[in-house]
């Protein structure tokens, strides 16, 4: 749900539609629903919908945790932390809309950047309560996890505004973040795991192959988190940007690959080291 909000967001300010329902909020248009077919009053007040529904799960997810039996500390914390900020990005969503007008200039680039900037916060927090309270990870999940970061980075790259293969347009932007979002939510896994088998290993997956792994994935979530704020109009996108832009997403690719071959290397490692039973 969190997701799909992302990319209705991206999709809404793409279009122009955030600035649609006569700057109201929570109205839309002195309409509390407005005709429900495709027009720019539709696009935004869906998308508010789509996040009222998704506040409240995430309200229901935080409650869980607490009410319900096997959760650990650090995974009530991440889902808590969720709901106290999420009255934040409430309150920064509805002076993009500039409250009815009241808040002149709301819908500009800082209230963009800050309003990208707390959903990836929330979205990040989310994505851990869901890890750890799934239980102790193992080395097929860490696996996984970098192997979904990698794939999800390299589909970004063919919506990205740095790579000129697509026009950016509205529906490529929504693309780029779904696809970037399933990136950023492989390399989360991916540090979470590693972290884990820090402290113990994964069938023999040493501490020091799992911190190369952690810093490669580290390294590569701050370059993709620099793609993701480019992929917004938080700059004026000069040839200059298109090539900062373009060197982020080639360097988040190429260390999140460098983590994903480096467990690779590591299952050829254990794999070639396991002696050959006799009779």
């Amino acid at each position: 749900m969190t997701l799909v909000l992302f990319s209705l967001g991206v999709y809404t300010a793409a279009t122009g539609s955030g600035l649609a329902c006569q700057a109201q909020w929570p109205l839309c248009s002195d309409q509390l629903i407005p005709a429900l077919t495709i027009n720019p009053d539709f696009i935004e007040w869906f998308h508010r919908a789509w996040a009222m529904v998704t506040g409240f799960l995430i309200v229901g997810v935080a409650g869980w945790t607490w009410l319900g039996s096997g959760f650990d500390r650090r995974t009530r914390l991440a889902a808590t932390l969720a709901v106290a900020i999420l009255p934040v990005q409430i309150t920064v969503g509805a002076i993009t809309v500039t409250l009815s007008g009241l808040v002149p200039g709301g819908y500009t680039v800082s209230t963009h950047a800050a309003h990208l900037s707390v959903a990836l916060t929330i979205f990040t927090l989310l994505a851990l309560a869901t890890i750890w309270g799934g239980g102790r990870g193992n080395a097929r999940l860490l696996r996984a996890a970098a192997g979904i970061a990698l794939a999800g980075i390299v589909a970004s790259a063919l919506f990205s505004r740095a790579v000129p293969f697509l026009t950016y347009a509205p529906p490529a932007q929504a693309a780029f973040y779904v696809t970037g979002l399933a990136g950023h939510l492989g390399l989360v896994a991916t540090i979470a795991y590693a972290t884990e088998a820090v402290r113990s290993s994964y069938d023999g997956l040493g501490a020091g192959t799992a911190k190369a792994v952690r810093a490669l994935a580290v390294g590569s979530i701050g370059a993709l988190v620099g793609t993701l704020l480019l992929g917004r109009d938080l700059v004026l996108y000069t040839a200059t940007w298109q090539q900062i832009n373009l060197v982020a997403l080639g360097v988040a690719v190429a260390l999140a690959a460098g983590a994903a071959w480096t467990l690779r290397g590591a299952d050829e490692v254990r794999d070639g080291s396991v002696p050959i039973g006799g009779d």
